[in-house]
């Protein structure tokens, strides 16, 4: 198993992290790995803001579920679909575009959530711990406020990354569900009632 596969097997997500600062130059190169992901058609239709103010981070622990730590991270990224972008560019060129649907937008979150993920891989490798923060979607007046978006930008995803204590180095990766539930062959099949019993009982230790 080489090294980059053997980081998607160890990697957990990390809720505590350590004082040590994340330097400069280290955020600046996970942001460059962001840039690097996949996108649809080559647009990456998503803009990444890097919340530095104190305050900001604390009200964003409170809207996000309560969760203190969000506040103590030393990095936190949120990932935002960026379709204002597109109307942008559009109206510059001297052209008016069609207002972007829902496709347009899922293209959009595919983008942000993949530019993340990059972030994720690059940051495990380095030692850093990072974890997805899902509550960004909720409290959508109040985040959007807090973060000046504009009408066809939408946060789409929230990474929170520093260095891990030990307890989280040493804490077990929750166990992930058999692949067996996960993938089905050439068509969509639901799961009976004794597969989902089976599939569930195996990460609780009950049928």
């Amino acid at each position: 198993m080489n090294q980059i596969i053997q980081s998607l097997f160890d990697r957990r997500s990390v809720r505590a992290y350590t004082r040590e600062p994340v330097a400069p130059e280290v955020k600046e190169l996970l942001l460059e790995c962001a840039f690097q992901a996949p996108t649809a058609g080559c647009q990456q239709l998503y803009t990444i803001l890097d919340i530095v103010d104190q305050g900001e981070k604390e009200e964003l622990a409170e809207l996000c579920d309560h969760q203190p730590f969000i506040a103590q991270a030393p990095v936190v990224l949120i990932f935002c679909a960026d379709c204002q972008r597109w109307l942008d560019v559009y109206g510059e060129a001297g052209t008016e575009a069609r207002k972007p649907g829902p496709g347009d937008l899922l293209l959009a979150m595919a983008d942000a959530v993949i530019a993340a993920q990059n972030v994720v891989v690059a940051a495990e490798s380095l030692g850093l711990g990072s974890c997805y923060i899902g509550d960004i979607l909720e409290h959508q007046e109040r985040v959007r406020e807090l973060l000046g978006l504009p009408d066809f930008a939408v946060p789409a995803a929230m990474l929170v990354l520093g260095w891990p204590t030990q307890q989280q180095k040493e804490r077990p990766k929750p166990q992930r569900t058999d692949g067996k539930y996960l993938v089905c062959r050439d068509r969509y099949r639901r799961l009976t009632g004794p597969e989902l019993r089976d599939m569930l009982g195996g990460r609780t230790g009950q049928k």
